[in-house]
């Protein structure tokens, strides 16, 4: 049995109706918003470099390009490859990319409803009527029934309805590719920072255990001048106290630098047992003198926590166009065609067949107010993503503000810290000079030694600062992942 032209017509009628209206959707339809119109960060203009501080400057350039791979610029390759070995082995970077990839598996599966919906089906069945249901005096009968019949359905998504979940569905892919790279450049932060971080401990527990040494070699001459009455008690009480205090700041050195290299096994994946990590010698830290310096516009297009926020919101703006078309009526259009007979050689004849085709709508005539309240709410929720948009704007700017500034007071202070360091060391260079020529004890000399020891360990706190503040900066504006198609080991939205 042939289905009538007729019939053909109506379907094909319905199919391009079904295309015109399909042309427009319920709902706002998304607009990014549009980029902050100020031009700097900070309140007063950024200098274009900062002030010489143990012989470097660092220059901010407004065309340097931010690279993915920014911590290549302390030109370590040991810190090189912790970073590698962390993007290779983190669980919270693997549990992000696993989020990605389900996300994508999600805007598939939805945008699976845009295709018209294939079914077969096939039943067989022993059955025995009784014809006394339906108040007949005839005896009863049994047969088998087989049955074969395939349905096409098609959502004609007249109000966008369905477009506008797969729109969500994209925002949230989109959400989850930005995350991705959040945690990625959250990571490598994470790692560089606390490597140089152990470092700078490092570095400060050996000059405090040599400034111990000299202080007991100072012990050792207080208690020699004490015996021969040529200096007071209280002389020898003094240098006990100076050393009980510096011994004191030891421990908490060695607790830091311990908990430095428990987070950077954690960061790699592996327990503190299991971890075997490099000694990086703080001096051996390259200091990246030209910095990059994007403008406003650009950041809100760089960082991934804004363009996650940004993503957030469009998801947002898409469930308002989901919560209208719910308002609307939802029209479908199935055909189905089969076969019905007691034997599979029947089901080929003609009068075994049956079909059917048309539209069928559904309209939404009262629901107690809940479509109209859960617009409503739609609509709520999109407000609260604009305003958490703006906050996630505005506390990126302060970052890279924080940075700025600290970079250039980080100069200031280790350029003091630098010419203390130096007034120290020729003071102990003139007193050394004079205990040879026989001018000055030796206590004196000792003294000064000290004095060194400790601008030294004051010098490295400001360098491992300055280091670390330079991260920020990094991470403040963006992380560079833009200039690869995909940052090493992790997959993005695209």
């Amino acid at each position: 049995m042939k289905i009538p032209r007729s019939s053909l017509r109506i379907g094909a009628g319905l199919g391009a109706v079904a295309a015109l209206l399909g042309a427009c959707a319920v709902g706002p339809d998304f607009v990014p918003p549009a980029p902050p119109t100020v031009g700097r960060y900070t309140l007063e203009p950024v200098p274009m470099s900062t002030v010489a501080a143990a012989g470097r400057t660092q220059d901010f350039a407004a065309g340097c390009p931010l690279v993915a791979d920014w911590w290549r610029l302390f030109e370590c390759p040991q810190m090189d490859a912790l970073v590698l070995r962390a993007i290779a082995g983190n669980p919270t970077l693997q549990a992000s990319e696993a989020s990605l990839r389900q996300s994508r598996e999600n805007l598939l599966a939805g945008e699976g409803v845009f295709y018209p919906r294939l079914d077969a089906a096939a039943a067989a069945a022993r059955e025995h009527t009784a014809p006394l249901q339906q108040g007949v005096q005839t005896p009863g009968t049994t047969f088998t029934l087989l049955t074969l019949s395939g349905t096409v359905g098609y959502a004609l998504d007249v109000f966008g309805g369905e477009r506008r979940t797969a729109e969500g569905l994209r925002a949230q892919y989109d959400y989850e590719g930005y995350e991705n790279l959040a945690a990625y450049l959250t990571l490598s932060a994470s790692v560089v920072d606390a490597a140089i971080a152990r470092a700078g401990y490092a570095a400060e527990i050996r000059a405090t255990r040599q400034l111990l040494d000299l202080e007991r070699q100072q012990l050792q001459l207080s208690t020699a001048q004490v015996s021969a009455g040529t200096a007071p008690y209280s002389s020898l009480l003094g240098v006990q106290g100076l050393i009980a205090a510096n011994q004191a700041l030891l421990a908490p050195l060695e607790q830091r630098e311990s908990e430095a290299g428990d987070l950077l096994a954690s960061l790699e994946g592996a327990t503190p047992a299991e971890a075997a990590l490099p000694d990086i010698d703080l001096a051996a830290l390259a200091l990246p003198a030209e910095l990059p310096l994007s403008l406003p516009s650009d950041l809100v297009r760089r960082r991934p926590d804004i363009l996650s926020a940004e993503a957030q919101l469009h998801l947002a703006s898409a469930n308002i166009g989901v919560a209208t078309a719910a308002m609307f009526p939802s029209i479908s259009l199935s055909g189905t065609y089969g076969g019905a007979s007691s034997s599979f050689g029947g089901l080929s004849a003609g009068g075994a067949r049956f079909w059917s085709i048309g539209p069928s709508a559904t309209i939404p005539l009262f629901q107690g107010g809940g479509l109209w309240h859960g617009r409503r709410a739609a609509v709520d929720a999109f407000q609260g993503a604009q305003a958490a948009y703006r906050q996630t704007v505005l506390a990126a700017f302060a970052q890279v503000a924080d940075s700025l500034n600290a970079l250039d007071h980080d100069a200031q202070g280790l350029k003091a810290q630098d010419d203390a360091r130096l007034s120290a060391g020729e003071t102990l260079r003139l007193l050394q000079a004079n205990y040879t020529a026989g001018l000055v004890a030796y206590p004196d000399v000792l003294a000064a030694d000290v004095q060194l020891h400790q601008a030294e360990i004051a010098w490295l706190q400001a360098v491992a600062q300055r280091h670390q503040d330079t991260v920020a900066l990094f991470v403040a504006l963006g992380g560079g992942w833009w200039s690869l198609a995909s940052p090493q080991g992790t997959e993005r939205a695209p």
